[in-house]
């Protein structure tokens, strides 16, 4: 998304949002909930963190719905989003909005934010992703101003990321395009964060708590490497160590 205050652009118009529409099945109704309480408190994370200014920035989650009748698995479930423009002071889960994974809107009495077709496409293509974030966060975006890649020079980097930091393709905000640069960049790599070209990162978790950790590394490391590069050329690690310390951080690392 843009800095300047956000448009709705998704399959839900301005006047739809106005109609405060319920449409979620009373059978999701406490996941729904669930979802939009998670959601509204991890945007206090962006600012907190330092990864956003004014309205810029998002978190989504996927609410999954049971498969039924033969449907392909993921193609009913929801994803909770937070409106077009509305500053962090002013989010609350009840200013939380759904869609579908169309972009459409569900719930809620406002436009939804911009990404929110970008976020779907990746929810509709990626059916293990289960949360989506998006900033403007100063160092990586700097990194995407010059369509360049963090190079995988620090443990922690291949410990969170698996290499480098990827960039994707120059896309412009409007359609399912920049949500399409994400899904062909990332299901290449091992990163759960991208560097559109020219934008800012994306990053995507497991749930939005797990893609909100994602977008906070993905600026620090990218600050660092940065600092790196004033002193002379950092040092990549080799590919072997790489995969060693990836394989260690995701399957022994913390509590399982």
């Amino acid at each position: 998304m843009s800095t300047a205050p956000e448009t709705a652009t998704t399959g839900a118009t301005a006047a739809d949002a106005n109609d405060a529409r319920t449409g979620v099945p009373d059978a999701l109704r406490a996941a729904v909930d669930a979802a939009k309480e998670r959601v509204a408190a991890l945007h206090a994370e962006l600012p907190r963190w330092e990864l956003v200014v004014w309205t810029a920035g998002n978190v989504s989650e996927r609410v999954r719905v049971p498969v039924e009748d033969g449907s392909e698995v993921g193609s009913r479930d929801l994803l909770v989003i937070k409106p077009s423009g509305v500053a962090y002071d002013d989010i609350t889960p009840d200013a939380m909005v759904v869609c579908d994974l169309d972009g459409t809107l569900v719930e809620g009495d406002r436009s939804p934010s911009s990404d929110t077709a970008a976020h779907a496409y990746v929810y509709r293509h990626m059916p293990e992703v289960g949360g989506v974030v998006h900033t403007h966060s100063t160092y990586a975006t700097a990194w995407a101003a010059r369509g360049e890649a963090v190079p995988c020079v620090l443990t922690m980097m291949a410990d969170e990321f698996g290499g480098d930091i990827p960039v994707g393709p120059f896309a412009l905000i409007g359609d399912d395009s920049i949500g399409r640069g994400i899904v062909e960049t990332l299901r290449e790599s091992r990163s759960p964060a991208v560097l559109m070209r020219n934008h800012g990162p994306f990053t995507i978790g497991k749930d939005a708590r797990a893609a909100v950790k994602a977008a906070v590394m993905c600026e620090e490391v990218a600050r660092t490497v940065h600092i790196s590069r004033q002193l002379g050329e950092p040092a990549r690690i080799a590919q072997s160590d790489v995969d060693s310390l990836y394989a260690r951080y995701q399957n022994v690392y913390g509590q399982h």
